[in-house]
């Protein structure tokens, strides 16, 4: 670590919500996150003016592919370097992009090469800001506020889902696309003064024996190798793998689909999305409210396997307010399952392998749960909703079975805040 880099002194624990750190970084987290929901909408505004719906659709996913393909780099690059240099970096590079397009477009019409381009760099840079962020929280609290982090940021991307899209169209609407595009530099610009003071806390000593230094691909292998072996880390990964590729797409593209098959119509599906992401965060309001919660690996297998059974069940509800009561109690379960999943898997990582093990994690929601909608939906024409929703919530629940199966998870918990222990 280099030695301007400021470092928070053993202390006593300080309650992240009471923790100006833990809160300067939040606060730039979601200016961050409203700046990528105002791009979205710049972008897909200036496609749709620039070219035809397929070519739109073409422009709006060309980010994802160097998004995926870079993830695990981007997990090694985050290990490499001080995590919120990273993140430094990438946001500043995305503000400069994104500064520029909108000066581009306030003096010529976008051509479609130039959005593409601009897609595929902003995916680039995101697969070095998303394992660094993933990395970070443990290195600005300590590991008994992990789960209240946790619940702090899901509500952080709830509230950049909820402000984003109309900050991007009323910029939109007063100027056009280059307004929109202004909007979102200037928000991740917002971010770099607050991530400056953000302050570090050193590396303890390494859990375990580090390997020799080498390249960029024996350090992404050795990440690889240490998620396989871990006792708990492993199986957590894979639990949330399988829940991503059964579950995303089914809530997704099959909920839009299992909606016009009922004839709901486009406000039932308006409350069931709705309802569903009241109890995703309502889940990340008790983590950064309670803090703690007992058994973690049992009440993570359990609300798993709740979050399962809603699934597969939620096509074979008669009428819509049961669909709607059945979706808050899918989104409370889901968001349950993934704050402890992703709280267990940091307080259990080494230190040198947080990015490593943040970029596979989000590698399977960004880059794997994107591959079942396509086959969601072919499946649910050729079938109908109910046997697909059915299949998908079995498919998942084998999430629950890997996660029962192993020990260190059925033990797991959650490490508690002791007032007046030093950190």
């Amino acid at each position: 670590m280099a030695t301007s880099e400021t470092v928070l002194p053993e202390r006593t624990t300080t309650p992240a919500h009471r923790d100006g750190n833990v809160l300067r970084w939040l606060t730039a987290y979601t200016a961050s996150l409203i700046g990528d929901s105002v791009y979205f909408v710049a972008l897909g505004w200036s496609a749709q003016k620039a070219a035809g719906p397929a070519e739109v659709g073409l422009i709006m996913a060309a980010g994802a592919l160097p998004r995926a393909l870079l993830m695990l780099g981007g997990g090694v690059v985050a290990d490499r370097f001080d995590p919120r240099r990273v993140i430094l970096a990438s946001d500043t590079l995305r503000c400069l992009l994104i500064l520029s397009v909108a000066a581009a477009i306030a003096l010529t019409t976008p051509a479609l090469w130039i959005l593409v381009a601009v897609a595929l760099v902003f995916g680039a840079v995101d697969a070095l800001f998303i394992p660094a962020i993933g990395a970070l929280p443990p290195r600005i609290t300590s590991s008994d506020q992990l789960a209240r982090v946790t619940g702090m940021r899901s509500l952080s991307m709830r509230l950049s889902q909820i402000a984003g899209p109309p900050i991007g169209g009323l910029a939109m609407g007063l100027g056009g696309a280059a307004a929109a595009f202004t909007v979102a530099g200037l928000l991740f610009a917002l971010s770099l003064p607050l991530l400056l003071t953000i302050r570090m806390r050193p590396f303890g000593p390494p859990r375990e024996k580090q390997p020799e230094p080498g390249t960029a691909w024996k350090d992404l292998l050795d990440g690889l190798r240490y998620i396989r072996r871990h006792r708990l880390i492993g199986p957590l990964v894979a639990a949330g793998a399988i829940c991503e590729l059964g579950l995303t797409g089914t809530l997704s593209v099959g909920m839009v689909l299992l909606n016009a098959e009922r004839g709901w119509g486009p406000s039932g599906y308006g409350w069931i999305v709705s309802s569903f992401g009241a109890g995703a965060a309502a889940s990340a309001a008790l983590l950064a409210i309670a803090g703690w919660l007992p058994r973690a690996g049992l009440m993570l297998a359990g609300t798993l396997l709740v979050g399962c059974a809603g699934a597969a069940t939620i096509a074979l509800v008669p009428t819509l307010w049961v669909a709607v009561v059945l979706a808050a109690l899918i989104g409370l379960s889901a968001g349950v399952f993934g704050s402890l999943d992703n709280t267990l898997i940091q307080t259990a990582a080494d230190p040198a392998y947080l990015g490593r093990v943040a970029s596979v994690v989000m590698l399977t929601m960004v880059g794997l749960a994107p591959l079942s909608y396509p086959l969601v939906g072919a499946a649910i024409g050729a079938w109908g909703a109910a046997p697909v929703f059915l299949g998908c919530g079995t498919f998942a629940s084998l999430g629950v079975a890997i996660t029962l199966a192993s020990d260190p998870v059925r033990q797991a918990e959650l490490p508690r805040h002791r007032p007046g222990v030093t950190a």
